[in-house]
């Protein structure tokens, strides 16, 4: 740093003239801000390091001329970064006077990215990258293999010159310019091998390289360039690792891996190219900038599908950069999206005229996408590259997605037009729910559904909320009454529901909210619905579903946990649900014996003829006609205490999902809207059911 000296005029009142100006020359400037050039001196600065350096290796890749990269974090907390790339220009850059390495590690603005003649599209377009990491460096050595031999040259915080030994930062250092030859290699061998020590004067002394975050970004850029080979080596550990990276399926590979749900379509490649004019400063002979129009083209590949699931994740690359806060190409895939499904659902009628038009998050209801743009000399918001601003880019993938996206939902294979229909479909509920929910906001006074603050009159609660406390879903309000002197009011609340409710495997979100008994249940619980359902925040520990033992106690319990499975699944996953079990019969018993109850329940009617059996094998008798229960509401309530409600006597099913795959399955087919599949169903397990089963 150097400084004006002079003096401030006499009459100068602040004491403030030239002489406190300074300027900053070579790297000065980047280890006075560093955050203006890697954002930030903890982890995530010291990270975006490594990245420069890798991505200098990665653009040689896309260039064509590498096919392997390996990373390795050493144990003494320096980062080496190799590839068998063509090497960095080692021969004398004629207007500065030195060696290709030398003006790339200790210049701003010097590299072979700019004009696009050596890249046509590279992630390092600023040529600061490898200079900002050797200025924030203790350390920093480069070895390149070019012409038969091995050039080496050691940097300190950005200054070049020789270590007296090799491998430590504070080793006695010696100023020297040039490059020197340390061994013979093959003509043929070229690559670049660049390890740095970060400067602890610059760092927190906390800042670390995370390895998964560095094997997280290896295994993306494998998938980015199909067929290179990135091998990161982890020596920080008590025992070294390496993983290998290659991948020849590209981004839709890529896609599939992040995708997490079922597929709903394949990996659909929308692919691409168009031409744009940019006026870029072009630095002529006499050393002046002039505007200049230059030519552009932008490779545009993108590959989406959609899920089963309710999340998105769109993922966004420029030149193989990660952009994570998006740009104008993922603006642009956006707007194309929206417009084209908007067009396809208006002409297949799935959207009436009089309908809203669905939205960008509607669309992007459970779609994986990686959208990726290819061009010379992008325009980035800032040294760290998170957002692309080259506003060509919107135009060109716009048009891109709009014509692939057409031809794909056209298309005349069975295959894909079921897909895409099925898209459709699930976009047009999506919007559904959108504005459901909405409604629900809008209109909170409604005592139909959530919003409702106030629970439900009918709802008789219990006095605790802890664990024990247990919700029974009572049919029918003639067993409510019986049910209210059979409880523990301590723990065991009762919410009577009248009939059957809603199937709501068929219905919409607005439909079920709109169903009193659906809403009532949902609210009592009071963790919230489908993606919002926070098992935690339940209002009791256990649900009983208390149902008639007979064909519609059967029914209304099958679509009381259709309810459950669809819009409070974790407590099902959590076995947190429960089927009450009610006796069948109940065996009055002429004469007991001593210590022996005088009324015996049992559950079935296999299990009354064994019964019967069993007592005249005793030569017990007992009262004619046996009473048959058709309904909870026949029993006392000291009997429904003592055979269903109590804990200390009641039978309970606990129901379960060990499989959610299966399950959700089969509740698509028995309560779903296809009646094909279930008339099949039924059609073919006719000949295995018990017909006197049946109850008539």
């Amino acid at each position: 740093m150097t400084a004006a000296t002079a003096e401030a005029p006499a009459d100068d009142p602040h004491g403030y003239s030239a002489r406190h100006l300074s300027v900053l020359e070579g790297l000065e400037a980047v280890r006075k801000r560093p955050g203006m050039y890697i954002g930030s001196t903890d982890s995530r600065g010291l990270i975006h390091c490594l990245w420069e350096i890798v991505d200098n290796s990665v653009d040689e890749a896309l260039a064509g001329h590498c096919g392997h990269i390996e990373v390795v974090l050493h144990a003494d907390g320096s980062i080496e970064v190799g590839d068998d790339g063509r090497g960095i220009p080692v021969d004398i850059e004629p207007k500065t006077g030195l060696p290709g390495v030398e003006l790339v590690m200790t210049r701003l603005h010097a590299g072979g990215k700019f004009g696009g003649i050596s890249y046509t599209a590279s992630g390092g377009l600023h040529g600061v990258g490898a200079s900002v990491v050797n200025a924030l460096s203790a350390r920093l050595d480069v070895e390149v293999d070019r012409a038969g031999h091995t050039h080496a040259m050691s940097f300190r915080r950005g200054i070049p010159g020789e270590f007296a030994d090799d491998g430590r930062p504070d080793a006695r250092f010696k100023k020297k310019s040039g490059m020197r030859q340390v061994r013979k290699v093959a003509r043929k061998v070229t690559g670049t091998r660049v390890r740095f020590w970060p400067d602890r004067q610059i760092f927190l002394k906390d800042a670390t390289i995370d390895v998964d975050l560095v094997l997280d970004r290896m295994r993306q850029t494998a998938f980015l360039v199909p067929g290179l080979q990135i091998t990161v080596r982890d020596e920080t550990g008590a025992e070294p690792t390496s993983e290998t990276f290659r991948f020849e399926g590209g981004i839709g590979e890529f896609c599939t891996y992040l995708a997490a749900d079922a597929a709903v379509t394949d990996v659909l490649r929308l692919e691409g190219r168009g031409h744009f004019t940019e006026t870029i400063p072009v630095l002529d002979e006499q050393g002046h900038l002039t505007p200049t129009d230059v030519e552009r083209d932008l490779e545009v590949d993108i590959a989406l599908r959609w899920g089963a699931g309710y999340d998105s994740a769109v993922r966004s690359f420029v030149n193989v950069i990660a952009t994570p806060k998006g740009g104008t190409h993922v603006t642009g895939f956006e707007r194309a999206l929206v417009r084209v499904v908007n067009e396809q659902l208006s002409s297949t009628r799935l959207l009436k005229s009089n309908d809203d038009p669905v939205t960008k998050e509607d669309v992007l209801e459970g779609m994986t996408a990686v959208v990726t743009v290819r061009l010379p000399e992008p325009q980035f918001e800032g040294q760290t590259k998170e957002i692309l601003g080259t506003s060509a880019a919107t135009r060109i993938v716009s048009q891109v997605v709009t014509r692939e996206l057409k031809a794909a939902f056209e298309s005349t294979k069975r295959a894909e037009k079921q897909q895409l229909r099925a898209v459709l479909e699930k976009v047009v509920a999506a919007a559904k729910t959108r504005i459901a929910a909405r409604t629900q906001r809008d209109n909170q006074r409604r005592k139909t559904a959530l919003e409702n603050s106030a629970l439900p009159a009918k709802l008789v609660d219990c006095r605790t909320a802890d664990d024990r406390s247990e919700l029974f879903i009572v049919e029918g309000d003639s067993a409510l009454g019986t049910a209210k002197l059979a409880r523990n009011s301590e723990f065991q609340a009762l919410l009577p529901i009248r009939g059957k409710i809603l199937n709501v495997q068929k219905a919409s979100v607005a439909d079920m909210l709109k169903n009193t008994e659906c809403a009532a249940i949902i609210q009592v619980v009071g963790a919230g619905s489908g993606r919002t359902f926070d098992v935690d925040a339940a209002r009791y520990g256990r649900i009983v579903l208390m149902t008639d033992a007979d064909v519609d106690g059967a029914h209304i319990r099958c679509l009381l946990i259709t309810l459950i499975h669809r819009y409070m699944r974790p407590m099902l996953e959590a076995g947190r649900v429960f089927a009450a079990v009610p006796p069948l019969h109940r065996i009055e018993l002429s004469r007991p014996k001593r210590g022996q109850d005088k009324y015996i329940y049992t559950y079935s009617d296999a299990e009354l003829r064994k019964k019967l059996v069993e007592l005249e094998r005793r030569k017990q008798s007992w009262k004619e006609p046996i009473q048959r229960y058709k309904g909870l509401g026949e029993m006392d309530a000291d009997q429904l205490a003592e055979t269903t409600m109590d804990p200390q006597h009641r039978m309970l099913r606990r129901i379960r999902i060990e499989d959610a795959e299966e399950a959700s399955r089969i509740f698509d087919l028995l309560m779903g809207s296809e009646v094909a599949p279930r008339r099949e169903f039924i059609v073919g397990g006719a000949a295995e059911l018990d017909t006197e089963r049946i109850d008539t």
